[in-house]
């Protein structure tokens, strides 16, 4: 149902790197890409993730409550990927593991601009 979801960032050539990195351990390419943003997606007709600089040119802010989940296949692929945020410069928001719901495991994170994401599954 979601066919794209996009974060701001303030240093669009930082962010992407990180991102390029992170979202290639998901076999994640750039679909797009112009000098205001970057689109990832690893198919695509699959969900699209992107980094914008804010179109009214003021600084782009992480909201509060929000957040993007990135589903993956086991609690190891939720492990791995939330540890490689880390190692490229994320912050910790909750380290990966059960969260109380049966089967279900994330681990969260905020991204070099303080955009709040997770990597979850249910097993």
């Amino acid at each position: 149902m979601i066919g794209y979801v996009t974060l701001g960032t303030n240093d669009l050539d930082r962010a992407a790197r990180f991102y390029d990195a992170l979202l290639g351990e998901l076999g994640a390419k750039r679909m797009m890409q112009t000098e205001r943003f970057v689109i990832w997606a690893t198919a695509p007709d699959k969900a699209m993730l992107g980094l914008f600089k804010p179109f009214d040119g003021k600084p782009a802010t992480a909201g509060n409550g929000a957040m993007v989940a990135l589903q993956v296949e086991s609690p190891a692929r939720v492990d791995a990927l939330y540890k490689k945020a880390l190692e490229l410069g994320a912050t910790d928001e909750g380290p990966s593991g059960p969260r109380g719901i049966p089967g279900f495991c994330a681990g969260y994170f905020r991204d070099p601009d303080g955009n709040k994401l997770n990597f979850y599954c249910f097993s």
